[in-house]
């Protein structure tokens, strides 16, 4: 019954998305390609690394090294929007990273999944399968379609879009974290009895890669704006579209595989709110 749950709630995210998304942010990096890039390597390619090598160092049981790549491959939706504007970032940048990361991201995850899938240690530990075909399209039918629509309608019936996205826009945050207590529910059992591992994981997870958006930031030289924006989206990922994989049934169709999202969910947004709340007390 779950899934009935979690595929229309990332669809009406992804929805929620494409309302806020214009065709000129996709175009930002033909203007500003330094910041972009930036963004978009921290995301797209360190981060699954990170995520890699943290899960040989803790040396995390198979399923959730499933899990913890694959929330390190789904980079933030809407809600990284929101909090690179109370961090007073560089809200454009934010809004571009987010248009080109979801729509990149429906090729570098079935690449990087099946990789990891694919380890030899994982597949006679915990016997896990990713049917690629079955991802990709249900990542066609609850990512890439609903942002499209959404995008269309912002460009065709902008004042419609307009009071669509101001009530999913007060919805996304509280669905997100409805999505998460299900989950953390359903599977408090096995939460429990591996919380401190996965706690831990998750949070060297966020920090780590907090603190390597501010590195490339620093070593490429991004304005203040650019950097605090860049250290949100490097640092927050798409807690739903993770959960969402890992629960179908056309794709992992393994609750367990969703635990370090569903922490990922819980401790994510707690950390930024404190980055957030103190990056408006320095600026104060």
């Amino acid at each position: 019954m779950s899934i009935f749950i979690v595929l229309p709630i990332l669809t009406l995210l992804m929805f929620d998305l494409g309302l806020t998304l214009q065709v000129k942010d996709f175009k930002l990096f033909l203007t500003h390609p330094k910041p972009v890039l930036v963004g978009l390597v921290g995301q797209l390619v360190f981060l699954p690394l990170v995520a890699m090598l943290l899960t040989q160092f803790l040396n995390l049981p198979a399923v959730f090294v499933v899990g913890f790549v694959l929330i390190a491959c789904c980079p933030g939706g809407s809600s990284s929007n929101v909090f690179s504007m109370l961090a007073k970032g560089d809200v454009a940048l934010s809004v571009s990273l987010t248009a080109l990361s979801s729509i990149i991201t429906l090729f570098t995850l079935p690449v990087i999944m099946e990789w990891t899938v694919a380890k030899s240690d994982l597949l006679t530990e915990a016997h896990i399968q990713l049917p690629i075909g079955k991802l990709i399209m249900q990542n066609i039918f609850t990512m890439l379609l609903p942002i499209v629509l959404g995008i269309l309608l912002r460009k065709y019936a902008v004042n419609a879009a307009t009071r669509i996205e101001k009530v999913l826009s007060k919805i996304a945050f509280p669905a997100l974290v409805f999505l998460a207590t299900v989950f953390f529910v359903q599977e408090f059992d096995a939460i429990k009895n591996n919380i401190g591992e996965m706690g831990l994981a998750v949070l060297a997870l966020i920090l780590v890669c907090i603190g390597l958006g501010a590195l490339l930031a620093y070593i490429f030289r991004l304005r203040d704006a650019e950097r605090r924006t860049i250290i949100i989206e490097v640092g927050m990922q798409n807690a739903a579209q993770a959960i969402a994989l890992a629960t179908s049934p056309f794709v992992f169709n393994d609750a367990k595989i969703a635990i370090p999202a569903i922490l990922y969910a819980l401790l994510m947004n707690v950390v930024l709110l404190i980055y957030t709340a103190v990056i408006r007390r320095t600026a104060k």
